[in-house]
């Protein structure tokens, strides 16, 4: 049972190093201190959910589903290339108004409706999750369950060292150049996924 769940950690956490939409936002928030712990939360929690479900054998159903797997994709591209331009034109306005101010923080709300977006808009999500994860599991029968809590373990690990050790870099964000780097280099990421998306 212990090993299944050391591979699920290991699995999970190797589909979500990778930068995507999904981690550029998380880091982005934990830079600017908005609202970290529901931004993890969402994250982890919306993994784990997904990951459940690829477990308990929803990975074949998924598949079955190829109508609404490129209706997600297209709404993915569509959000993708505007988040993008989004960041684009923050960075235009320069550093100093990127930089997080006490008067000037993002509603709540409107920080959750991005990432929840982000999250489950993104069809990568449900291959590496639902489908990946959900088959790789079935190698561990019966304890597919322990795999399954071993990935979920390795989101929350990941969402919150990501959120919250961004604050670790808060030195170098101090010059307003990093922010404009920072927003390039989201806008781009975003756009570059949005492009995987729409020819993959």
């Amino acid at each position: 049972m212990f090993e299944a769940a050391v591979a699920g950690f290991f699995t999970g956490l190797s589909l979500i190093l990778a930068i995507g939409a999904q981690n550029a936002f998380v880091l982005r928030q934990g830079l600017r201190g908005e609202h970290v712990g529901a931004v993890v939360a969402v994250c982890a929690l919306s993994d784990a959910v997904l990951i459940g479900a690829g477990v308990a054998g929803f990975g074949a159903a998924s598949q079955a589903l190829p109508g609404l797997a490129e209706l997600a994709r297209w709404a993915g591209v569509g959000f993708l290339v505007v988040y993008g331009a989004l960041r684009f034109l923050a960075a235009r306005k320069g550093g100093e108004a990127l930089q997080p101010a006490p008067d000037a923080v993002v509603p709540l709300r409107r920080v959750l409706a991005i990432c929840l977006f982000l999250t489950w808009a993104n069809p990568h999500v449900y291959l590496d999750t639902v489908v990946l994860l959900g088959s790789i599991s079935a190698q561990y029968a019966p304890r597919g369950l322990a795999f399954g809590l071993g990935a979920g373990a390795a989101s929350f690990a990941f969402f919150a060292a990501l959120g919250y050790g961004a604050r670790l870099l808060a030195p170098v964000f101090a010059n307003p150049r990093a922010w404009v780097v920072l927003e390039i280099g989201v806008g781009l990421t975003m756009w570059a996924i949005a492009a995987g998306l729409a020819f993959s």
